[in-house]
């Protein structure tokens, strides 16, 4: 049987204008429709998505504050190039926030939060990676779970930032059999930490997860990158 928590993270996106423009403007700079230092002028984008001047300088705004786009005095917006070196500091600075996030939550993890993470990890290890998306949803609710009472508003909300980041570019990357292994298996190593209320090793796994994770993705996007020019590498002169 399917097992959702009462919390649904899908709900916490708004289906305005607002953020269905921002949400295309970053699918398109993730996908290299707009490719990197491309000028953002607002009026083009506003005939192109359909819409006034005030969402687009909205989503840029947003756009800006997430670091997918640069603002500079005298030039305007540009579109940051979404490289290794963009996921290399994102992922180090969740090295540093989640294990202690996490190290806070064993102290206070009750037998209700335990019994909903092993019911969102026996969910995974049921659909083993077919439907990536719902895979998505259920390994955010998992991490959700241990961070949401969390004190710290602002290190919660900078990791619900970087999740979202990180999410919307592995999209476009496969997940490899050995990175889906590893997570399945730091998920259950961690599950095993919290209930024998071991923070520090908790805090330990948690940390190798993110780091993982992070140099898969850039590791994906390496390969990615390596294939284009190949398959460029092949293509026969031109006569």
């Amino acid at each position: 049987m399917s097992f959702v928590p009462s919390l649904d993270l899908t709900g916490l996106q708004t289906l305005d204008r607002e953020a269905s423009v921002y949400e295309a403007i970053r699918e398109d700079i993730i996908s290299g429709r707009l490719p990197a230092n491309a000028r953002l002028i607002v009026a083009d984008l506003a005939e192109r998505h359909g819409t006034s001047t005030n969402p687009i300088r909205e989503a840029l705004h947003q756009l800006r504050g997430e670091g997918f786009v640069i603002m500079a005095p005298n030039r305007g917006a540009r579109v940051r190039p979404i490289d290794e070196d963009f996921i290399r500091d994102i992922y180090e600075i969740e090295v540093l926030i989640e294990p202690a996030l996490t190290k806070w939550f064993v102290g206070i993890a009750t037998d209700e939060n335990i019994a909903t993470l092993e019911a969102l990890h026996a969910e995974m290890i049921e659909l083993n990676y077919a439907d990536p998306v719902r895979h998505g949803l259920l390994d955010t609710q998992f991490h959700h779970t241990m961070y949401q009472r969390h004190y710290n508003r602002h290190a919660v909300d900078l990791w619900w930032k970087h999740r979202e980041i990180l999410r919307a570019i592995s999209r476009r990357h496969r997940i490899s059999l050995g990175r889906q292994a590893a997570v399945m298996r730091e998920h259950a190593e961690v599950l095993e930490a919290i209930k024998a209320q071991d923070e520090n090793a908790a805090a330990a796994i948690i940390a190798r997860h993110v780091e993982g994770s992070g140099r898969h993705i850039i590791e994906q996007m390496r390969a990615a990158r390596r294939d284009i020019q190949n398959s460029k590498a092949e293509l026969p002169p031109y006569t």
